[in-house]
């Protein structure tokens, strides 16, 4: 808790090793707290900062990612910001963003499908969107979508701005870890068939284009896609005609996709 919200929600093993740190955190049974003294955004970083690395020093977390995620209030203000390796041990909502590149053909709809690299640390050599990543503090979401469209598929600015967004997701994703409670901002884009993603920083191994049936078919198999990118896809499934909204499960899913976060139940 900060500032009467809910901004997190932590397993009860790594709570009690979180009481071993009294300089950035006050534990009880139910509530984690940050110390009162930190007062501003600029100390909360700088004790997140040297928490993060005796937590290293200590085993309890494995690596850093170097890569900057802002803890936000629900108002959006930042509250403080933290290594995106220390986000799921301590369930703070964090952002993405996934474009969906699809190609109209005469024979049909297609999807380009990128295999991640087998030297990534998160689920090496499995499928994933064309474009995806998380949303670093200091970025907008459109300065963010730009670079992360160069970088996983080399598209340049000017393409990548024709990106609508189309849906946001929502999902907790539970691990040994902890929690991750995660909203994913969802784009479409119409490429053409000239057009050939091309990675640059090392992240995708190979690009496929592939029919959207082919797509449907491993979705449904399991296990071949990073774990939310399915998600991604049954949205884009949804929204152009790809499911049949007399199965059972259809409205399951479509609720499935934007579920409420449990923020609240903890702040009555």
């Amino acid at each position: 808790m900060l500032e009467n919200q809910c901004i997190g929600l932590v397993r009860s093993a790594f709570a009690n090793s979180l009481a071993n740190y009294p300089q950035a955190f006050q534990v009880s049974d139910q509530l984690i707290t940050l110390d009162d003294s930190l007062e501003t955004p600029q100390r909360r970083n700088q004790v997140m900062v040297e928490t993060v690395q005796v937590l290293i020093d200590d085993g309890l977390v494995a690596y850093t990612l170097d890569e900057p995620y802002s803890v936000k209030g629900h108002n959006n203000e930042v509250f403080f910001v933290i290594d995106r390796a220390l986000v799921p041990f301590m369930g703070f909502r964090s952002f993405g963003q996934h474009i969906n590149g699809y190609v109209n053909k005469p024979d049909g709809l297609y999807l380009w499908i990128g295999t991640r690299a087998r030297d990534r640390r998160i689920f090496p050599g499995m499928l994933d969107n064309m474009v995806a990543g998380g949303l670093p503090h200091g970025l907008s979401l459109q300065e963010n979508l730009v670079k992360e469209c160069h970088e996983e598929a080399g598209m340049p600015e000017k393409l990548a701005l024709r990106a609508k967004p189309v849906s946001a997701i929502t999902y907790n994703a539970i691990s040994e870890k902890g929690y991750k409670p995660d909203t994913l901002y969802c784009y479409d884009i119409e490429l053409s068939e000239e057009f050939t993603p091309l990675n640059t920083d090392g992240e995708v191994e190979k690009f496929e284009l592939l029919p959207v049936a082919d797509v449907i078919s491993k979705v449904r198999q399991g296990g071949l896609f990073k774990p939310n990118c399915n998600l991604v896809l049954i949205d884009f499934f949804a929204r152009h005609g790809l499911l049949d909204e007399q199965q059972p499960e259809f409205l399951e899913i479509q609720q499935g996709l934007h579920v409420p976060f449990w923020y609240s139940r903890f702040e009555q």
